[in-house]
């Protein structure tokens, strides 16, 4: 069973503090077994305070950090020195100093400041919530910063923006490490989405278009339907009942990508859940993805994932599975090369 350690820090938030335990403990294998074991600890095993104004105890000192293959922190408003450059308490570099090399280690929200004052995102691409971005920018300068997502896999090292947003990391975890079918299960039981469109720039910009606004919501549904056939841009800017210009322009408001992102993002959901759960050769995954060719779905999975569909099915579905027509998640670690995927 994988271990997961969630390490709380004074001032924690405690719906970040909860959220692993309660997505990672929806992923279950076929039998129904656990896939995940869940431990909440604190730097020296004693209780912290949250900035809920509850205190919390702790099932587990530093030592859980040592025997855990992931390790997730999540955010604190007690320690609002470390984007002035003041270092990691004592305490708190002396329990990061017990993850074992090569564990994978998870923030959510502004748990990436400690991992960034750990200097453990020097020369990495990261992200935190938009409101800290300029703070941390100044702070950390060898961080490669990326405001705009939602999370970022950088291996084995993975953040993510705010409070939600660990949400999505979550499932994304869970999908790494077992496959579409797990991760979408555990997002049912937990009623969010499997997967988000866009990144924090459509919170950014407009949460919510004005009410006398048209939007490309409809036209984002009526494009679902319809991912396997041409779907040009003037085609969708045609059903949304707006120029190219104003529907582009739009369009990124909202989802925080554009259209072309958006549609490619969404075929290669619906060509990774294929490859997982049927034996469909893949040029016609290719085709019912919307791809055209098993080449062009070659490029763009190699680019998004780094594999090629053949060797992102032989992660997921074992030789004796695919013979047998039967899709079997098998876990694979996160972010290595061949052939897990990298997110």
């Amino acid at each position: 069973m994988h271990r997961v350690a969630v390490l709380a820090l004074e001032g924690v938030a405690p719906f970040e503090l909860g959220m692993p335990s309660r997505v990672f403990g929806n992923a279950r294998a076929e039998d129904g077994s656990l896939l995940y074991e869940v431990t909440v600890c604190t730097p020296d095993g004693g209780p912290v305070a949250t900035d809920a104004g509850f205190t919390i105890g702790s099932a587990a000192g530093p030592e859980a950090l040592a025997a855990a293959d992931t390790v997730i922190i999540p955010p604190t408003h007690a320690m609002p020195g470390l984007l002035r450059g003041e270092p990691l308490p004592a305490v708190l570099a002396d329990a990061l100093a017990a993850i074992r090399p090569g564990t994978r280690t998870v923030s959510i929200c502004t748990g990436s400041e400690v991992l960034a004052a750990a200097g453990l995102l020097d020369g990495r691409t990261a992200t935190t919530h938009w409101v800290h971005a300029p703070a941390f920018r100044r702070a950390f300068p060898r961080v490669r910063l990326d405001e705009d997502v939602l999370f970022v896999d950088d291996g084995d090292v993975l953040t993510s923006a705010g409070v939600a947003a660990g949400i999505d990391l979550c499932l994304h975890l869970i999908r790494a490490d077992h496959g579409t079918a797990v991760a979408n299960l555990a997002a049912r039981l937990c009623v969010v989405p499997p997967w988000r469109d866009g990144g924090q720039a459509q919170y950014i910009e407009r949460p919510v278009p004005e009410p006398t606004a048209a939007t490309t919501t409809a036209t984002r549904a009526w494009a679902l339907e319809r991912l396997a056939e041409p779907l040009t841009l003037d085609r969708l800017a045609a059903h949304a009942r707006m120029s190219l210009r104003t529907f582009t322009r739009r369009f990124r408001e909202e989802a925080g990508m554009t259209p072309v992102q958006w549609l490619t993002g969404q075929r290669l959901e619906v060509a990774r859940h294929l490859l997982e759960s049927s034996d469909l050769p893949v040029d016609l995954v290719a085709h019912r993805a919307g791809f055209g060719s098993a080449n062009s779905l070659r490029q763009h999975m190699r680019s998004a994932l780094g594999v090629s569909p053949t060797a992102y099915r032989r992660t997921f579905r074992p030789a004796d599975d695919q013979a047998a027509g039967q899709a079997r998640p098998r876990g694979a670690p996160a972010g290595s090369a061949e052939p897990a995927p990298a997110g």
